[in-house]
């Protein structure tokens, strides 16, 4: 019983451990960003990030909102400001204990609070006013952190920008993600 149990705990803290280091590398027309994600905090919105990375969504979209000081957002638009269809949204899950702090990704919303579709954006700042329970009473749910080309973040959030479609803080260049792929 005792080795079968031992067994068990040690299946559980491999499973726990490979849950909790999964890595996407990032690769935009301004270098390579490393996300790694937290399925242990955020077990909804990482599977869902994951199928648009996993689908190849993400190749051939940009950066569409950059704001110094602020955030870079992406994920829904491609270069010519067209729209993408998306899955359906999820449930928001930012009472998860992270915070908007300076590197993370979050998943953007409207002013629904369970509206996240394939839209997500890393701070530049911490943003903390983005926390559960925020002004909303949701806030925007952190769900991984940038480990690698944080100065490219950086870079994006202070390119050019301008307003097109209707939209402000548009860069100038189309900031491009030309591939997200998992890479552990």
């Amino acid at each position: 019983m005792k080795k079968t149990t031992i067994l068990l705990l040690g299946l559980l803290l491999a499973v726990t451990a490979q849950a909790a280091d999964v890595k996407v590398l990032m690769k935009t027309s301004k270098g390579d960003i490393e996300l790694t994600l937290y399925p242990d905090k955020a077990p909804k919105t990482v599977a869902n990030f994951l199928r648009y990375v996993d689908e190849g969504f993400y190749d051939g979209t940009i950066f569409h909102r950059v704001i110094p000081n602020f955030m870079i957002q992406g994920g829904g638009y491609t270069p010519d400001m067209q729209r993408k269809s998306t899955h359906a949204p999820i449930v928001n899950e930012a009472n998860n204990g992270l915070r908007n702090d300076r590197g993370t990704i979050a998943m953007a919303r409207t002013s629904d609070p369970h509206s996240a579709t394939s839209q997500f954006f890393i701070n530049q700042k911490d943003n903390h006013f983005l926390d559960h329970p925020g002004r909303d009473g949701w806030g925007y749910a952190v769900f991984g952190r940038v480990t690698r080309g944080m100065e490219v973040v950086d870079a994006i959030a202070n390119v050019p920008t301008t307003s097109r479609n209707g939209m402000r803080n548009v860069p100038v260049e189309p900031v491009i993600v030309e591939s997200a792929r998992r890479i552990h």
